[in-house]
């Protein structure tokens, strides 16, 4: 028997309505709803193994968000015409919802969970990625996975002011603060956006309108899995453990840990340090211990490992490189240091490196970012990538991960804020190569990218900073310690991880990952207030190193220089078939784009040599142009008859220099005055408005002979220049 879908409805306000549902699709998923915002309809489903895989010691999520095509009634553009692999845009909405859902399932759950979310309907108005992690927890919330809470995200703009909860697209484009934030009932888990140089309080205040907002989410999951009637979650498996394995663990290892975690040495000859120690560890068990004790006494001595150096820098006050708490690892940049590039830079902060290079293209070269809903162009672009050789290990080079996504899309929202806008005539694409990693290598980039395009000559009015903040605490005497510019270790053992990119004046993109109940907003204003001093700091030495965008780019790379011309022009450029602006780039050696801007024509012309550029701009300056009686060009002449020769003395635009008005000397013929292909000043003397033919002259430049006398016109002058 079919068993009667359950639903609720609420309202986030302005009359808009969500209905979660479940019942009714995907029912052999061990959760499965709808949610439904006007036209835009996701299903989001999840399916756990009931007992581990043999010997697995961590947790095994995947979440995956995907659009389909139909759901906007659209055909993949690909050459198969069907969906593919995720875009990044699906790339960044699966983080978003994998960040805030996997604190959620016990530390001793091993399962494999896949939660797969689709947008099976779509509105142009509404964006899905603000209601991703609502479907992914509701169909949680209606299967007996075992979850500790329940959560939501919500997406918080300010737009004219004002904060709004899951704006429309089209109110969105109005923001200057953009946040998705996602929480259970009592406690933030996860932030990530980007704002127009915020203030430390406008964030604080999103972050608040947000819960609000998430508890009215959370409400309407518990009433749905209520009418559902889950009252208890499946038990599951528990890892083995053995407490007097630990106790000797412990007791062989723990001095030996503290004094490794005290010695301040670098990353390598630490980790050598705490390896070698795991390997007399394992061989104080003696040679009777079987693989499983090995396995479970590696676990606990790296249980070991995060408690005491988490205790060390709550009690000692210092850090694993012996760093104060609030203090930013030594700095060093150069910019302009590749010979080729159109801008570079090296960041090296630390044991992080980045060398990041901008190159400035046309908008030919612009990125088309396709979803579901919209096809849109995008001028800049910002690559990362994250070889293997940064950290000291071997890994086979693929496509870049979820991972290197996820940091270049901070980067580049960071950057964004102080990009020109749609005036600016170049595409461009900044490209971050971390070559030495140990702690936030992703800010590294919003750095070195910031320096590398003042160094670009792109006009970006200051610079853009970023620092990685971390959180230890101690619940059993309250303690806790807020780390500046985290290492890759204290990331590991930290209880959040919290990005801060800006300018001087203020926030300009953020994003945090929570793994601890009960944070306070006095907390997070600390930590955010530590954050400022180490951005300004970082930012302090980037001015040094480049104070401003050079005011030109650089001389290889590609000149620009934009036309407006009347749009009844923009046909006489182009030409039949595109055959003048072909000519025109191929004669040049240039790259020219028109566009149709309101009634004007917006051109813009790209050369690696100036030469080339200017011969491109006056080419198309005289097809625009219009011939005034009176001027003097320079002429091309095109042929040659017994009454004069026709030239050209604008592009398209060609006139007759009559032979009486070639030289004050009286001419019996053409034959040895002028050939083909010679360039002679010539003066308009006339325009035929009717017949649009001009006259032109040659002689009116010269001085006229002394005692010249008037002559009359030949009887052949009318009709020859009618000719014309």
């Amino acid at each position: 028997m079919l068993t009667q879908p359950k639903s609720v409805t609420f309202d986030i306000g302005g009359g808009r309505e969500i209905t979660i549902e479940t019942g009714k699709l995907a029912r052999q998923a061990h959760g499965a709803v709808t949610v439904r915002q006007g036209n835009s309809v996701m299903l989001a489903t999840v399916v756990a193994n009931k007992e581990p895989k043999e010997g697995q010691d961590f947790f095994p999520l995947s979440v995956d968000y995907m659009e389909k095509f139909a759901s906007a009634g659209r055909i993949p553009g690909s050459f198969f015409k069907r969906e593919g692999k995720l875009s990044d845009y699906e790339v960044l909405v699966s983080r978003l919802v994998d960040r805030a859902l996997r604190p959620l399932f016990p530390e001793d759950y091993f399962c494999d969970v896949q939660v797969i979310i689709t947008l099976i309907s779509s509105d142009k108005e509404v964006m899905p990625d603000a209601l991703a992690c609502l479907a992914a927890s509701a169909a949680l919330a209606v299967s007996d996975i075992p979850i500790k809470e329940i959560i939501s995200e919500v997406r918080v703009a300010r737009i004219e002011g004002n904060y709004v909860v899951n704006p429309s697209r089209s109110e969105l484009a109005k923001a200057d603060m953009d946040f998705i934030i996602g929480a259970t009932e009592k406690n933030l888990m996860m932030v990530e956006g980007e704002s127009k140089e915020a203030s430390e309080e406008d964030l604080i205040k999103a972050l608040e309108v947000a819960h609000d907002a998430i508890r009215i989410q959370i409400k309407a999951q518990e009433e749905l899995r209520s009418l559902v009637g889950i009252s208890a979650k499946r038990d599951y498996t528990k890892p083995v453990t053995n407490a007097e394995l630990q106790e000797k663990v412990y007791a062989f290892a723990k001095e030996k840990v503290m004094q490794i975690a005290r010695a301040a040495s670098s990353k390598n000859e630490r980790s050598d340090a705490f390896d070698q120690l795991k390997v007399e560890l394992i061989a104080s068990l003696g040679e009777d211990a079987d693989d499983t004790t090995k396995k479970l006494a590696k676990k606990y001595y790296e249980d070991l490992k995060w408690e005491e150096v988490r205790n060390m820098i709550l009690d000692d006050r210092t850090r694993l490189d012996g760093r104060k708490l609030d203090q930013v690892r030594p700095l060093a940049m150069e910019v302009d240091i590749l010979p080729s590039p159109h801008g570079a830079a090296l960041f090296t902060r630390g044991e992080t490196q980045s060398l990041t290079t901008v190159t400035l293209g046309t908008p030919l070269d612009e990125l088309l970012i396709e979803s579901a809903a919209q096809s849109d162009y995008s001028k800049f672009i910002l690559h990362y990538n994250f070889p293997a050789f940064s950290t000291g290990e071997i890994k086979p080079n693929r496509g870049p991960g979820r991972r290197e996504v996820g940091h270049g899309n901070l980067a580049m929202r960071s950057l964004k804020q102080m990009m020109p806008g749609n005036e600016y005539p170049y595409t461009v694409r900044v490209v971050s190569d971390i070559l030495e990693s140990n702690g936030s290598s992703s800010m590294a980039t919003v750095c070195a990218g910031s320096l590398a395009l003042m160094d670009a000559g792109v006009p970006i009015p200051k610079h853009v900073s970023g620092v990685a903040m971390g959180l230890i605490t101690r619940s059993s005497d309250n303690k806790y310690a807020i780390l500046t510019d985290i290492l890759g270790d204290e990331d590991h053992l930290g209880d959040m991880d919290f990005k801060v990119t800006g300018t001087r004046e203020g926030i300009c993109g953020v994003q945090m990952d929570i793994k601890i109940d009960g944070l306070s907003m006095d907390t997070m204003r600390e930590a955010l207030a530590q954050a400022r001093v180490g951005r300004l700091h970082i930012l302090d030495a980037m001015y040094n190193t480049i104070g401003a965008a050079r005011e030109e780019v650089k001389a290889h790379a590609p000149r620009m220089i934009k036309l407006f011309i009347d749009k009844e022009f923009i046909g006489a450029v182009i030409g039949p078939q595109g055959k003048i602006i072909q000519e025109i780039q191929r004669e040049t050696g240039t790259t020219i784009n028109i566009e149709e801007v309101g009634n004007q024509g917006e051109v813009s012309v790209f050369s690696p040599a100036k030469e080339g550029l200017d011969k491109a701009v006056s080419w198309i300056k005289g097809i625009v142009a219009v011939p005034e009686v009176g001027s003097v060009y320079e002429a091309k002449v095109k042929g040659i008859k017994e009454f004069g020769a026709f030239v050209e003395f604008l592009p398209g635009k060609q006139g007759l220099l009559h032979i009486s008005e070639i030289s004050w000397k009286r001419l019996e013929s053409m034959e040895g005055v002028l050939k083909e292909g010679d360039v002679v000043k010539v003066k308009l003397i006339g325009l035929d408005h009717k017949t649009g033919k001009f006259k032109l002259s040659r002689k009116v430049l010269m001085p006229k002979p002394e005692g010249q006398p008037a002559r009359p016109p030949r009887e052949s002058e009318g009709p020859a220049n009618d000719q014309a």
